[in-house]
């Protein structure tokens, strides 16, 4: 019976689409100015992930077998895009970046309305705006603090735990601090590699620190579901906004446009239109998804 169920999930349209948001989970999860998190509230996988891991012998198989493409997704994001990051993103990482802000725009309404299910307050709105605020802050000014470290086991183990910790708090881009510390070019570099010196101490920090904050993470949305909904929005817009001055503005300097080979009216009109792409693909993708998911 167990072997039937298997057999037919595997070939399902749904099966398909989780190993995609699975894979642009991963993605959000390394890309600079996104969050894994984000993504995979977007994709209705967050609250999933947060009721398996805190309730591992809850339902383990099936949950097990729910999560199988997300997994094999996840991986492939993040080895496809380290030779991404390789191979492209340093000089067009304004616009791919535009890209993906767009992808997240257009995700925003039902995110907003996944957020008001169970009522919205005055509160439930200003700890939204506080918290994209204090956020936006947070990743500006944090922007012009680079600090290089030295990579070793310890430094990647606690680099894994940042990527983690932004599966579990969602608006967290634990990119953006890789950056700050100088270690986001080595990280990709050492995943498209193949250096398992790099990537067993990654899997390892995100793991345990997922494993050890999912169960505080679940009960917080068990108690304060609306609040916590409004906080992920918050930190959603924050986040977005803030990749425009710390991501995309500093492409259209001579610098930056020397870089890309790009003029300045090129670079500004190929930033649109790829964040009004990214904004139409996540509309389209939205009703696909609810076509065919279950």
């Amino acid at each position: 019976m167990k072997n039937q169920e298997l057999s037919n999930d595997l070939f399902s349209k749904d099966w398909f689409f989780r190993i995609f948001k699975g894979a642009l989970v991963g993605i959000g999860g390394i890309l600079p100015g996104l969050s894994g998190g984000v993504l995979a509230v977007i994709f209705g996988l967050y609250d999933e992930i947060l009721s398996f891991l805190g309730n591992l012998t809850k339902n383990f198989w099936k949950n097990v077998r729910y999560f199988i493409p997300v997994g094999i997704g996840f991986v492939l994001g993040i080895l496809l895009f380290s030779f991404v990051v390789k191979e492209a993103f340093g000089a067009y990482e304004g616009l791919f970046t535009c890209l993906f802000i767009g992808f997240v725009i257009g995700t925003f309404p039902s995110l907003y309305r996944q957020a008001g299910e169970e009522g919205r307050s005055t509160a439930d709105l200003a700890i939204m705006g506080v918290s994209a605020v204090l956020l936006f802050l947070l990743m500006v000014v944090g922007g012009s603090a680079l600090t290089a470290v030295e990579p070793n086991f310890f430094v990647w183990l606690m680099s894994g735990a940042l990527i983690g910790l932004g599966v579990i708090v969602p608006g967290m881009s634990p990119s953006n601090f890789l950056i700050y510390f100088g270690l986001y070019e080595k990280m990709s570099a050492g995943i498209a590699a193949l250096d398992f010196s790099v990537i067993i101490p990654l899997a390892l920090g995100g793991l345990f620190c997922v494993l050890a904050l999912a169960k505080v993470a679940n009960w917080l949305f068990a108690h304060f579901y609306s609040k916590m909904y409004h906080f992920i929005l918050g930190t959603v817009i924050g986040s977005s906004l803030a990749i425009f001055p710390t991501v995309v503005f500093p492409t259209f300097t001579a610098e930056g446009l020397a870089a890309s080979g790009l003029s300045f009216f090129s670079n500004l009109l190929l930033s649109v239109l790829m964040l009004v792409a990214g904004v139409l693909f996540s509309l389209w993708f939205a009703k696909i998804e609810a076509k065919y998911s279950k």
